[in-house]
């Protein structure tokens, strides 16, 4: 099984998880909205809030063949498979491939990038605080989701308590803020 990204409709990313949970096998097709907890301050007041990490995209954990393609096509609001190869650059199929050859059609996430991903994320799929600790501009993460892995942390805001962290996803680098605690 490979993972896959999907683009949805910003905003309906569970909306769209709970529909496929509720048209697939769990042993099948696993579906991830992936997230992450950050600090927001409002009226002069703190609380946090969960965020997608990728708002508009789903990830898709299956073996992917036309079949898949076409039964999550069905689900509403889930637009398009990121990637799709098609034939000749075209999006119909003017042949059905064999069986053995159908994965070929779709491109699948870099394993490094879903691997680092997942390494982030807790049971419920959010990321959530890291500790750390900054002296003479060097952060050492205590604890938390980005320990040991201070090489992707880009730049710290003390005063928002927000990490900004680089993220392979879909052969590109993203900035992603993240919530921390500093202490």
């Amino acid at each position: 099984m490979h993972w896959y990204a999907y683009f949805v409709e910003t905003g309906k990313e569970d909306y769209i998880k709970n529909n496929i949970d509720s048209t697939f096998d769990s042993d099948f097709l696993r579906c991830l909205v992936p997230k992450r907890k950050i600090p927001e301050k409002k009226n002069g007041h703190s609380y946090e809030v969960v965020k997608p990490i990728f708002p508009g995209y789903i990830l898709v954990n299956t073996k992917m063949n036309f079949n898949t393609y076409y039964k999550l096509k069905e689900i509403p609001r889930l637009y398009e498979l990121l990637n799709y190869r098609g034939i000749n650059g075209k999006k119909s199929f003017e042949y059905e491939p064999k069986v053995d050859e159908q994965d070929k059609y779709f491109r699948k996430i870099n394993e490094d990038e879903i691997t680092v991903l997942l390494k982030l994320l807790n049971k419920e799929d959010v990321l959530e605080f890291s500790k750390i600790i900054l002296m003479n501009s060097k952060v050492t993460v205590k604890s938390g989701p980005l320990k040991n892995m201070e090489s992707i942390i880009k730049k710290i805001d003390k005063h928002k308590n927000r990490a900004k962290i680089s993220l392979g996803f879909l052969n590109s680098e993203r900035t992603i803020d993240v919530g921390i605690d500093i202490i």
